[in-house]
């Protein structure tokens, strides 16, 4: 078997301030310690570069292909059917993108499909705890054990 070599073992895409310096930087700082390499576009495209082609590099560069959706203080039924918060959203961004309506409906439909992919949901658990079992699940579809060996040793 031949052996290839890759930039990033992992893509971490995220939005938003509000989880930039808090759940995605513990994320991050946990994969590291697991022995996972991972991309993260505030820690490696500097400033000047082309985000977009850094970060479509960087996919590409990225062992691992799988969409692991994060439900974040949000039930996935909400994604899904566009309520609450999603629905208030959505009709800010209609009238934001008057001339753009369909890639308003590009953005629904993908939102709907992601929340349906059977992803991780916070609810009323710890951080920490959350942060753990997404590390856990990356290396097993990493099939890295060898990898978590050390991680799972000090997280227990």
């Amino acid at each position: 078997m031949a052996f290839t070599s890759y930039t990033y073992q992992v893509f971490l895409s995220f939005r938003g301030e509000d989880t930039r310096k808090n759940f995605t930087d513990h994320l991050y700082s946990t994969l590291s310690r697991a022995g996972i390499v991972t991309f993260r576009d505030d820690n490696s495209i500097q400033r000047g570069e082309n985000i977009e082609l850094e970060i479509e590099k960087a996919i590409q560069e990225s062992q691992m292909s799988v969409v692991l959706p994060v439900f974040y203080d949000v039930d996935p039924s909400q994604v899904g059917e566009q309520t609450g918060n999603y629905a208030e959203a959505f009709a800010k961004h209609q009238d934001h993108f008057q001339d753009d309506m369909e890639r308003v409906e590009k953005w629904k439909a993908t939102l709907k499909e992601v929340a349906y992919l059977g992803g991780m949901v916070l609810q009323d658990r710890h951080e920490s705890q959350f942060i753990g079992d997404i590390v856990e699940e990356v290396g097993k579809r990493l099939d890295s054990t060898v990898l978590l060996a050390p991680y799972i040793a000090w997280h227990r």
